[in-house]
């Protein structure tokens, strides 16, 4: 069992609150969806532990049960009363796969639409747009393909189509009909990450409507 000291935790729910503030002001978060988690600590023979937002709050208002702490099978690590976030599992698999320091999953419109527009494809086309520098990625003319994977409402059922899609390269996936996990090395890099892609599903979206 790893164990965190009480500044560890403080401070992973300070950056959650930090980074909920300021997606709720862009209406990132509609009828409560959405979640939050950034790792706390490292990773040790393959255990660690995670800060996520809990299910069912109103991110646009701070409480002090906003968040809690879970481990690498999502379970709580405290004595607690919150459920952490119905998709708890998507996080775990993501942190297993790519050894990252947060994810971030929203729901926008613009992440929906192209996200059916292109669901039976598999992935989201971009093509020579510049902020497809944000994930690291510099030769001229960049293409892209931002995996899209099956939505269910049975959970555990989405994850290995996580493990199968997820591409390392791309530090992103989307859930068909339902929102985009973006995720970083830290919350900088996560939230960067986010609003690059949520440029481009724009951008995409635009573009179709031009091209037509």
């Amino acid at each position: 069992m790893i164990t965190l000291s009480a500044e560890q935790k403080q401070h992973a729910f300070q950056q959650l609150r930090s980074i909920k503030e300021q997606f709720a002001a862009r209406h990132w978060f509609p009828g409560t969806s959405g979640n939050l988690s950034v790792r706390v600590g490292d990773i040790t023979d393959g255990q660690f532990q995670f800060a996520i937002t809990a299910s069912g709050k109103d991110k646009s208002v701070h409480t002090p049960e906003d968040y809690l702490l879970v481990d690498e099978n999502g379970v709580p690590t405290d004595a607690t009363s919150l459920k952490p976030s119905a998709e708890t599992l998507i996080h775990c698999e993501i942190y297993r796969l790519t050894g990252c320091g947060a994810i971030f999953h929203v729901h926008t419109v613009f992440n929906n639409i192209v996200s059916e527009v292109y669901g039976d494809q598999g992935f989201v086309p971009v093509k020579a747009v510049e902020l497809i520098k944000a994930f690291n990625i510099w030769e001229e003319n960049a293409r892209i393909e931002i995996p899209i994977v099956p939505n269910y409402a049975h959970i555990p059922s989405i994850v290995p189509e996580v493990t199968k899609s997820l591409n390392p390269s791309i530090p992103g996936i989307v859930l068909r009909n339902h929102g985009i996990y973006a995720w970083g090395a830290n919350s900088f890099e996560a939230k960067r990450h986010l609003e690059a892609f949520e440029f481009l599903f724009e951008y995409v979206y635009r573009m179709d409507l031009l091209r037509r």
